[in-house]
């Protein structure tokens, strides 16, 4: 499983010219799932995800996670973090998860950050997206349950 995550001011997600997500303050998160990846990654990246210090305290450090700050969470399924370019120009998307496997895997890690008690706002699966955010830092870090 792998995971993209930005700090942002404010974020939000359109389907069809409608937002059906929104945040202020929190992370959004680019969820990829692989064909190997089990609950166990989802629980992994979860609670790596809303612990991760990296939101500022008083003194301008990097010490404080998205549960200190009471962040929100913006999730949004993207099977093109499976793409393998190591050979040609196409990305080849065999190490991906089926449709069937992702969303059951995407929806489970959904209801894990909310069980912590983020307020957690998704993309809709297997949507054409429009992604809108403001990068604060800007600070992106990239988790892989694989290294």
């Amino acid at each position: 499983m792998k995971a993209v995550v930005q700090r942002v001011s404010k974020a939000n997600v359109k389907v069809e010219g409608a937002i059906i997500g929104d945040i202020m303050t929190g992370l959004v998160v680019l969820l990829g799932i692989g064909h190997n990846d089990k609950e166990k990654d989802a629980d992994f990246l979860a609670d790596k995800i809303v612990n991760l210090r990296i939101f500022e305290d008083n003194n301008g450090k990097m010490n404080e996670s998205l549960m200190d700050v009471k962040g929100d969470m913006l999730v949004i399924s993207q099977f093109t973090l499976m793409g393998d370019c190591s050979k040609g120009r196409r990305p080849s998307f065999v190490k991906a998860a089926s449709p069937d496997m992702a969303n059951n895997l995407y929806q489970y890690f959904i209801s894990q950050t909310k069980a912590k008690g983020v307020k957690t706002e998704t993309g809709k699966f297997q949507a054409l997206m429009d992604v809108s955010l403001i990068n604060n830092g800007p600070v992106t870090i990239l988790l892989d349950t694989e290294t």
